[in-house]
């Protein structure tokens, strides 16, 4: 299969983007989406075995779309934004200057999503599906849904916790969780309207701090939208505050295995620990440092600003060479391989990082050797799925989604 077979087919009809979203094109400045223009390849062999691969991939994904426009569970936009980002993120940029027919109901399905409260959501898992919803809705057209980022950012700066010193909840200031804390699970389908951005993240009179959940991952889903919003944040018509990055920084470092600046007594400092990143700061299971979290972690602190020879980063970046590798996410295993090898690709990207130095003096070409990995787990199918289940990674919609992500990054790199 050439790699153009798939533009081929699905670009045969083009219409204009879904009805809800009309209304605010006709109100926006036009802009002309024109192809990608290929960056310069220093490999341009394993270039064209990424194009091929991501072809099946896109084949795979779009056989998986429900008739209603969404993939996996209507639940969870998230799983539909991380498809959608995929799709139009593809090397050529043909489907983001013509989006044929299911891209569109992807993408009317995904707005119809936003709640009164701003974020992107059905039921549960509000902060997630919002931020990768962001990210999907950047990649299509940033101009057309401006007003549904604007809302979005919003509800994903209001989920930051403020919990002032000596409180219980003291630990969890500065991060992000899974949903509001103020709004019972229960009722997440039907938010209470609020101002976007008005109030900090602070749980109802009464509750447990045992109750509250903010975590790394979730965390560092919505830093990343955050910060690719923030040209936003001086058109907000709603009078919606900025993050508050100083209190993220804080809350990152307590997840890092790093004495200084990480005074929790769960914090290790043998080798094997050092510098690394674990799940949220009170440790409650006793991890060590692992992978996804560790690039995570770099991935934030970049958001955050800080800089390439900041002693937190360093760290982490010590630790994530020293525990390199493509055979599992480091600490757990089987478990979470694709969305570590998705936060491998963004964080080193990011980074700007073109090789890594190993210990025995190599140096090791990680976007070659993780787009060669990618290609040689792929399917007959076309599709990846992993063998564990853990963090639904034996849903081949998620793990496709993931794996054709990561070699767009890959794309770029090589």
């Amino acid at each position: 299969m050439k790699r153009s077979t798939f533009l081929r087919l699905i670009l045969g009809g083009v219409s204009a983007f879904g009805a809800a979203i009309r209304p605010a094109r006709a109100q926006l400045p036009k802009i002309a989406a024109a192809p990608n223009t290929p960056p310069p390849a220093k490999d341009r062999s394993l270039q064209l075995e990424i194009e091929h691969a991501i072809d099946r991939g896109l084949y795979a994904l779009k056989d998986k779309q429900n008739a209603a426009g969404y993939w996996s569970m209507p639940e969870t936009p998230g799983l539909t934004a991380l498809v959608l980002t995929a799709i139009v993120k593809e090397p050529t940029g043909a489907i983001k200057a013509q989006p044929p027919e299911f891209v569109q109901k992807g993408f009317d399905y995904l707005s119809q999503c936003q709640q009164p409260d701003g974020g992107i959501y059905v039921k549960g898992l509000a902060n997630y599906s919002t931020a990768v919803s962001v990210q999907a809705l950047l990649a299509a057209d940033p101009a057309t849904y401006e007003p549904v980022l604007r809302r979005a950012r919003g509800f994903l700066i209001n989920l930051q916790g403020n919990y002032p010193p000596g409180s219980e909840g003291e630990a969890y200031n500065g991060g992000i969780g899974y949903d509001p804390q103020d709004v019972p699970i229960t009722d997440l389908k039907s938010p209470t309207p609020a101002a976007v951005g008005s109030t900090p993240a602070t749980p109802k009179a009464g509750m447990p701090v045992a109750h509250l959940h903010y975590d790394l991952s979730n965390t560092s889903f919505a830093l990343e939208a955050i910060r690719e919003t923030h040209y936003l944040a001086d058109r907000s018509v709603d009078g919606a505050r900025d993050l508050n990055w100083s209190a993220a920084i804080g809350f990152l470092e307590r997840c890092q295995n790093l004495p200084g600046t990480n005074h929790a007594a769960w914090v290790k400092t043998d080798a094997k620990n050092l510098g690394g990143f674990v799940y949220e700061p009170l440790n409650k299971k006793g991890l060590l440092s692992y992978g996804s979290m560790s690039y995570a972690g770099l991935l934030s602190y970049i958001h955050a600003d800080l800089k390439k020879d900041d002693p937190r980063v360093t760290a982490v970046f010590d630790w994530l060479k020293h525990n390199y590798t493509l055979e599992e996410n480091p600490g757990m295993g089987a478990d979470g391989l694709y969305y570590y090898y998705h936060m491998m690709s963004k964080a080193l990207s990011a980074h700007g990082t073109e090789t890594l130095a190993m210990a025995d003096g190599k140096e090791v070409a990680w976007a070659s050797e993780l787009a060669l990995k990618l290609i040689d787990l792929q399917q007959t199918d076309g599709a990846w799925v992993n063998s564990s289940g853990r963090w639904w990674e034996k849903d081949p919609t998620l793990v496709t989604a993931y794996a054709v992500r990561t070699l767009e990054i890959l794309h770029s790199q090589v």
